[in-house]
């Protein structure tokens, strides 16, 4: 009743991408000029990557630097509010002790 079909898909990017036998073909050169610019290709594809995650890691530490910086101003922020809260809650206990006069 139903009938499925697969589809099987051979996706080559950067180096892999190219076809040399036809490179091969159509300059005329020889086995080593192909792998020779087998190897530049790859070098080149190498390159782009390595520019790729310098980029990342800028970034990547430009946000730790930022995270650090705003962690550590809630931590003050923090314990400001926590001491000014147990203040209060002295300064409260001791008002409502000595109104009953037991200080």
């Amino acid at each position: 009743m139903y009938t499925t079909m697969t589809v099987d898909f051979d996706w080559k990017s950067g180096v892999a991408a190219k076809d040399w036998s036809i490179v091969a073909k159509k300059d005329s050169v020889d086995l080593m000029e192909i792998e020779l610019k087998k190897m530049v290709d790859a070098v080149q594809s190498i390159h782009e990557e390595i520019f790729y995650l310098r980029a990342r890691e800028h970034e990547m530490q430009n946000l730790n630097k930022s995270t650090n910086s705003k962690m550590t101003l809630l931590s003050f922020l923090s314990l400001f509010t926590s001491h000014v809260c147990s203040w209060a809650a002295v300064l409260k206990f001791e008002i409502i002790l000595s109104k009953e006069e037991l200080i």
